[in-house]
């Protein structure tokens, strides 16, 4: 089968002929028809991130269809669509995965990460941590929902009740949750690169009230701020924009060094907040929620083999919605 196979930082994925894996008890095969490139990728790519396992198939956000089926795997079958996300296994054990926040275990292996991952024609992935897809939605449209919708769920759901929501960094995540909040009843306000015009008619067709430059001031206070862009710097702005007992909340894995601000900033009770990685009842949860919306995924699609341009698109800002890499079907 093909795979991109990422051998050193900072270096370009190689394609490779490799074996179809086998699955063990426990784990199901999965053939993969699309997987969503997200910014996490990128910091996996670029080495931003503590290195786990070098080489590495990349990919967290994938559709597909079990092929095949390990030991022990009750109530899945093959020929069943699945979704496989970023947490990949937990131990079940710990204090965390005993208190409903197995998001935090200090064990979780991730997928394209510290398991190879959907950048590839078939993967592994532990059946537990499978999730039913929405029906009627295909692969490359279902894809992004995998990460950039849950994190994103996951974030908008740490806002609580606030009405007003301010999103810095319209890219998969944020085109998602404009379309949840605003159908929650909830204002969006969308905050671009500076002079990014294209994306700010987007927020704007996407039912975004205002949308901006992270360089501009919304024209109201905000009541919450999720920040996507992974720019320290935004911080400071985003509390800036926030009203007394609003929240920032942080929906990256990784981000750029926080500048210093003042404490004033903080000051009249705003929130700051980090999000870390998800739980498979918030899978659960949006996976029954997208459907209702209805969230329709704005999506650019590539050939596996082209995923290193998918990754410069990313990077360069020039992806409206969701970069997706489409396989071709592939028989094992």
């Amino acid at each position: 089968m093909l795979a991109m196979v990422l051998d050193a930082p900072r270096s370009p994925l190689r394609p490779a002929s490799v074996p179809v894996p086998e699955p063990q008890a426990g784990v199901v095969r999965v053939r993969v028809q699309a997987c969503a490139v997200c910014r996490t990728d990128l910091h996996v790519v670029d080495g931003e991130l503590p290195r786990r396992r070098l080489p590495l198939v990349p990919g967290h956000e994938i559709a597909g269809v079990i092929d095949a089926v390990g030991e022990g795997v009750p109530d899945i079958a093959v020929g069943q669509r699945v979704g496989v996300p970023w947490l990949g296994w937990t131990c079940g054990a710990c204090d965390y995965c005993t208190t409903e926040r197995e998001n935090l275990c200090d064990r979780a292996r991730f997928t394209g990460y510290d398991l190879d991952g959907g950048y590839a024609q078939f993967m592994l992935a532990d059946a537990r941590f499978c999730l039913p897809l929405p029906d009627g939605m295909g692969p490359a449209h279902a894809a992004p929902l995998l990460c950039a919708g849950l994190i994103g769920y996951r974030s908008l759901r740490m806002t609580g009740d606030a009405r007003r929501l301010g999103f810095f960094g319209f890219g998969a995540a944020a085109h998602i949750l404009t379309q949840v909040a605003t159908w929650q009843g909830r204002e969006v306000y969308a905050f671009t690169r500076p002079g990014d015009e294209q994306g700010q008619r987007f927020a704007r067709s996407l039912g975004a009230v205002w949308a901006g430059g992270s360089d501009q001031q919304p024209p109201v206070a905000l009541d919450a701020a999720i920040l996507f862009a992974p720019a320290g710097e935004l911080v400071p702005v985003a509390l800036r924009a926030v009203a007394r007992g609003g929240t920032v909340i942080c929906g990256g894995i990784h981000m750029s060094d926080i500048p210093r601000f003042p404490y004033e900033l903080l000051w009249g009770e705003r929130s700051l907040r980090s999000v870390a990685n998800l739980t498979r009842a918030d899978g659960l949860e949006f996976m029954r929620l997208a459907p209702r919306v209805p969230v329709r995924t704005e999506v650019r699609t590539y050939r596996l083999e082209e995923a290193n341009r998918a990754l410069e698109d990313l990077r360069g800002g020039r992806v409206q919605g969701a970069a997706v890499l489409v396989m071709e079907p592939q028989s094992a």
